[in-house]
Order: structure tokens, then C-alpha cells, then sequence
């Protein structure tokens, strides 16, 4: 995914600030850290890189001033397009030769797996 994603200029963890804008709309930073799995510090310096290159905005949050949204760009559109048909060209490389019973194990495994981890979130 790493290769699929630097021959279109972002890292994975762009990406992944991208998808949750396109699942979720506008998030603040620490909602965004949250989403990603990382410290709120280490999204700063994502969402910096991205504003630069005009993939993202911070705005100011109406509801407190101290807080800023995160919102995708007219120029984000066409690069999350790009990256969603390398997201698909890697998923198709990993799943080749599974049938759709296994596809729908793996899904409820993988479900159960995010789950677990979520109700125990405070085990490092």
C-alpha cells in the first residue's frame, strides 16, 4: 500500500486522514488523532505537511475558538479518488483466491479483533 500511495505523494498516514474526512466530514485535530490511533501530537505534524500542499484547511471551530476543524479541500477530491482505486488494487492483490465465505470470516474476525481492542483501549 505504501508504494501504491507514494507514487500518488502521500504517506499512509495521509491516507488515513483522508478517509476519515471522507467517512466523518470535518473532525478537529484530537478527533482526527483519535480516529487515526495516534497522539494528538503526532497528527500535527500530518495535518501541517497536508495543509501546505493544500490537501486540508483548519478552521476555526464556531463552538470554541481554541479548537480547529479539519476539513478537506477542493484539491483533496481527485487525489482521495486516485488513492481509493490503489486502496482496491491492493485489497484485490490481497484477497485473490479467497472465496466470499472466507472474505465474510475474515471481515467478522477482523470486526471482533477492532472490538476487543476498543473495549480494552487502556492496556499499553
Amino acid at each position: 500500500m505504501n508504494a501504491e500511495l507514494a507514487s500518488e505523494g502521500i504517506s499512509f498516514r495521509q491516507f488515513q486522514v483522508l478517509a476519515w474526512l471522507a467517512v466523518r466530514g470535518q473532525l478537529s485535530q484530537i478527533e482526527l488523532a483519535r480516529c487515526c490511533g495516534v497522539e494528538p501530537s503526532t497528527i500535527v505534524a500530518v495535518v501541517d505537511r497536508m495543509e501546505r500542499d493544500g490537501l486540508i484547511e483548519r478552521t476555526v471551530c464556531p463552538d470554541d475558538r481554541r479548537k480547529h476543524r479539519i476539513v478537506p479541500t477542493s484539491a483533496a477530491e481527485p487525489v482521495w479518488s486516485r488513492v481509493v482505486k490503489c486502496g482496491a488494487k491492493v485489497k484485490k492483490c490481497a484477497t485473490a483466491g479467497l472465496t466470499e465465505a472466507e472474505l465474510a470470516q475474515l471481515r467478522s474476525l477482523l470486526e471482533r479483533m477492532h472490538t476487543n481492542l476498543e473495549e480494552h483501549q487502556s492496556i499499553s
